[in-house]
C-alpha cells in the first residue's frame, strides 16, 4: 500500500510517500504566510500531483498545525496562517487525487508517529509535545490517541504560565506558546531559537517557563514518557539537561511521578510517520 503523508505546519509544508511502510519520497517547502491557505493547498496538491504521475496512492494522512475537529474531519482554524477556518482538507485531497484522506492536529499525529515508530514506543501513557513555530500536545492512552470530547485535548501551548504575561495569538495572556514557541522567541529577542539556545544563560531562564507547562502535564496524567519534537527540540542536551533539572526542582519530592523527558527520534518526520499510522483509522 502506498500512503501519501502531508505535514502542514506554521513554517513549512512537507510531503512524503510511504511504500509498504518505507519512506520513498520526501519534499519540503517553506510556508509563504502571505499566500495564506490558498498557497499552502496549491503547493501541497502540486507536489502530490507531480508524484501521482508516476506513483499510485492508496490513502492519505494529514497532520495540520492547528486545531482540527477530528469527528467532522475539518480544520477548525489556524492562528498562524489565515483562511483555514472550517476547511475540509480531506475533501480537496479526494477531489484532486481520488483517494480517501484523514486529518488530525499535527501534535496528535506526531504523538502517533513517535508512539508507533519512535521514542515513545512501548511507553503508555505517553505525552508528545511539539516545540516549534507553535506549541501543541498529543496524548496516548491505552495505545490510542486521546482527543477529548471536542478534539481539543492536549493543547498544552495555551495553558497560562504567567497571567500578567504578553498576549498570545489565541487572545489570552501569558500562554506557554506565547512565551516559549519559536515564532515568539524570534519576535521577542530578534534571534533565531537556535541562536538563543546556544546561550546558556538564556536557556536557564527559558526552561523555567517550559517546565511549568510540562509540570502541569506530568502531574495531571503521570505519563510514562514525555517526548518532545519540533525544531527547538533539536537543541539536544543543552536544552534537555537543564529542562529536566528544572522539572525536578518544580516537581518536588511530594510527587513520585517519573520525569522521563526525551527528544523525538524521528526528528522532522514525526508527523509524517504519524500520518502513515493515522490512515489505519480510515473506515473505522
Amino acid at each position: 500500500m502506498n500512503v501519501l503523508a502531508i505535514d502542514v505546519g506554521g513554517s513549512k509544508v512537507t510531503l512524503a510517500v510511504f511504500e509498504d511502510g518505507q519512506m520513498i519520497l520526501r519534499e519540503t517547502h517553506v510556508t509563504d504566510r502571505d499566500g495564506g491557505k490558498e498557497w499552502m493547498v496549491d503547493k501541497t496538491m502540486a507536489v502530490a500531483r507531480s508524484w501521482s504521475s508516476r506513483l499510485r496512492f492508496d490513502r492519505c494522512g494529514i497532520g495540520f498545525g492547528g486545531p482540527v475537529n477530528y469527528a467532522r474531519q475539518r480544520v477548525d482554524k489556524s492562528t498562524h496562517v489565515s483562511g483555514w477556518d472550517d476547511f475540509d482538507f480531506p475533501a480537496v485531497v479526494k477531489s484532486e487525487l481520488g483517494i480517501p484522506a484523514i486529518i488530525d492536529n499535527d501534535a496528535n499525529v506526531g504523538a502517533l508517529g513517535e508512539y508507533t515508530f519512535g521514542a515513545g514506543a512501548h511507553t503508555d501513557p505517553m505525552f508528545y509535545m511539539t516545540l516549534s513555530t507553535g506549541i501543541g500536545g498529543g496524548i496516548i492512552v491505552n495505545g490510542a490517541l486521546f482527543r477529548g470530547a471536542d478534539s481539543f485535548a492536549g493543547e498544552i501551548g495555551h495553558i497560562t504560565i504567567r497571567p500578567d504575561g504578553p498576549q498570545c495569538l489565541c487572545g489570552s495572556f501569558g500562554c506557554l506558546e506565547r512565551l516559549c514557541s519559536g515564532l515568539w522567541l524570534e519576535k521577542d529577542y530578534g534571534k533565531t531559537p537556535k541562536e538563543l539556545l546556544d546561550d546558556h544563560r538564556f536557556v536557564q531562564k527559558y526552561v523555567v517557563d517550559l517546565a511549568q507547562g510540562l509540570k502541569t502535564c506530568i502531574l495531571l496524567m503521570n505519563p510514562a514518557r514525555v517526548v518532545i519534537g519540533g525544531g527547538i527540540s533539536k537543541a539536544g542536551k543543552k536544552l534537555f539537561d537543564p529542562l529536566k533539572a528544572e522539572l525536578r526542582k518544580q516537581i518536588t519530592n511530594w510527587s513520585e511521578a517519573r520525569i522521563d523527558v526525551v527528544p523525538a527520534c524521528l526528528a522532522d518526520d514525526s508527523v509524517l510517520y504519524g500520518a502513515l499510522a493515522l490512515v489505519d483509522e480510515l473506515g473505522k
